[in-house]
């Protein structure tokens, strides 16, 4: 264990993290088990290296109901997150993985795409409330891969990535689905969507329906997608718009 409360330790560290970044030519610092330590700790870090990106992992158990499934309500989870990032500088380059959003994608598209309107009408992760801070994913090294602690469904991976790749946050993708899951190309085509549209972080989130079967939402006026098994949906989507990605239960248009 690392006592980061010891000075010599935090001079030691940082001027390590400078050495990577002037030397080496690192810009950006993922704060692994940052639940490990304080967010001043961590500030102290970012604030004497200076990084352009930094993200935290603070991963948390979300709420559960008696049904062993998570609560519509995770305001407290998202709030954890919400609150290491103002602790450690809302105005710097500190951000956390999304891990609230992550949660409730993972349950969601198992035919309770209702789960992705809060009960404020907004996203329900950490992207509902400051999306600026928050870094999506649909799986990483830990909860997928050969760990497997919080896999997403594998074979409604690419619903996963029609959300997080056209709403605001800062989406990642996994190596893995990448690479090795055959899911390239797929995946390509959304990037193509976002950065064509130029959706962004903070991009403008209008929720029109969120059923069981099917979640639709329209992204900046500029970008629509649909997840779920439900087909005939033409009459919600407003005229010009034409599909640009689809595949198994999801399209963008």
């Amino acid at each position: 264990d690392i006592d980061h409360l010891n000075q010599r330790v935090q001079k030691e560290l940082v001027e390590w993290l400078n050495w990577l970044k002037a030397d080496i030519g690192f810009d950006g610092w993922r704060f692994d088990f940052a639940k490990g330590y304080s967010a001043d700790v961590a500030k102290i870090y970012i604030d004497r290296s200076e990084p352009s990106f930094a993200v935290a992992e603070i991963w948390t158990s979300l709420a559960y109901g008696g049904d062993g499934k998570p609560n519509l309500n995770q305001d407290q989870h998202r709030q954890e997150l919400v609150n290491w990032v103002d602790k450690v500088g809302g105005k710097g380059p500190a951000t956390t993985f999304d891990f609230t959003t992550k949660g409730i994608l993972n349950v969601a598209v198992e035919g309770e795409l209702w789960r992705l309107r809060g009960t404020d009408g907004k996203a329900p992760g950490m992207i509902g409330w400051w999306p600026a801070k928050a870094v999506t994913f649909v799986d990483n090294h830990d909860t997928g891969s050969t760990q497997h602690m919080w896999p997403f469904p594998s074979d409604r991976v690419m619903q996963g990535y029609a959300y997080i790749l056209t709403h605001p946050g800062t989406p990642c993708i996994f190596y893995d689905h990448f690479f090795d899951w055959g899911l390239k190309e797929e995946i390509d085509r959304l990037v193509s969507v976002r950065t064509r549209h130029g959706i962004h972080s903070e991009s403008k989130l209008q929720i029109i329906e969120a059923d069981a079967d099917l979640y639709l939402a329209e992204i900046d006026g500029k970008v629509i997608v649909k997840l779920g098994p439900r087909y005939d949906v033409g009459n919600l989507i407003p005229g010009g718009f034409k599909v640009a990605a689809h595949g198994n239960d999801y399209a963008v248009w």
